[in-house]
């Protein structure tokens, strides 16, 4: 088992970036020959900045058209670029220059939120505590305006949100979610789910806020897909439970659609908490092989 490096190699930094991006347009997070992704355009926006070769470690990876509000990075840096090649006059350790330098780099659709030397001990992906997400959908076969299609899904029927609290409270707690994941060989689908609840905004939208210490491959977008189907009364709120423990996964046709979800929010320790004791996930097995969402 290869395990993740805490901290950076000799003559390097690491640097902490937050980020938010809209995802429409991307084949997702990672990397992949000839098609547009975040990790590519990042990279190459650093590469351009740095002119070295770096690689970024994200804490949640994203599918195609996956939003995100509050994603992390962190990637380390030669410690001897001591001037920006793009201007030597300026520091490369400037992070607000540092910043406003990638966001003119980077297509709109990517903005970086903060850049900063990470703590001690910190890893993006193997720091994280929780991973909360968002997914909204527009019920009751209601007019999705244009300006809202970006990051909300639509449903034909009406939803009873209280149906659907009452099917997702069972599932909080740690179980094996094989149920609710895609298939993926050597992923292992053993979560904590942490929130899982449903509710109205003000706009009418139908709003579900799920978190976990990680999340299998369509794993949210599944458990969004089964809470629906009891919110319209197809299934009696019972079923999520009883198929969750029955480990029977469920068909592909319960994914519903990446726009209407976005990564909002990320919780890491302290920086005092990091230094005393360096977190690693207790299952570091299933986080070397967490898929994201």
């Amino acid at each position: 088992m290869i395990e993740p490096a805490l901290n950076p190699e000799s003559g390097f930094r690491r640097i902490r970036i937050d980020l938010t991006y809209d995802g429409t347009n991307f084949a997702g997070w990672a990397k992949q020959p000839d098609q547009r992704t975040i990790q590519g355009s990042l990279e190459d926006a650093l590469w351009k900045i740095t002119r070295s070769e770096v690689q970024t470690v994200v804490a949640g990876r994203t599918d195609a058209g996956v939003h995100a509000t509050g994603q992390v990075v962190h990637v380390d840096i030669p410690d001897d670029l001591q001037n920006s090649r793009y201007r030597p006059s300026e520091d490369i350790w400037d992070f607000d220059h540092f910043k406003f330098r990638l966001n003119q780099i980077l297509d709109e659709d990517v903005r970086i939120l903060a850049v900063n030397f990470a703590p001690t001990n910190f890893d993006a992906r193997f720091s994280a505590t929780a991973r909360h997400y968002r997914y909204k959908l527009l019920d009751g076969n209601r007019n999705l305006m244009p300006l809202q299609r970006i990051d909300a899904a639509t449903w034909f029927r009406d939803l009873d949100i209280d149906l659907m609290n009452e099917a997702a409270a069972p599932l909080l707690g740690r179980h094996d979610f094989f149920t609710f994941c895609r298939y993926r060989e050597g992923a292992t689908s053993l979560r904590t789910l942490l929130k899982f609840d449903w509710s109205r905004d003000h706009d009418g939208f139908v709003i579900c806020q799920i978190a976990a210490d990680g999340f299998g491959w369509n794993m949210v977008r599944n458990l969004v897909g089964a809470a629906v189907c009891v919110g319209e009364g197809r299934f009696p709120t019972s079923w999520m439970a009883e198929i969750l423990q029955a480990k029977a996964r469920v068909s592909d046709s319960y994914v519903f659609p990446a726009r209407g979800l976005t990564l909002v929010h990320v919780d890491y320790p302290s920086a005092a908490e990091l230094l005393a004791e360096p977190h690693l996930p207790a299952d570091l097995e299933g986080a070397l092989s967490d898929d994201g969402e």
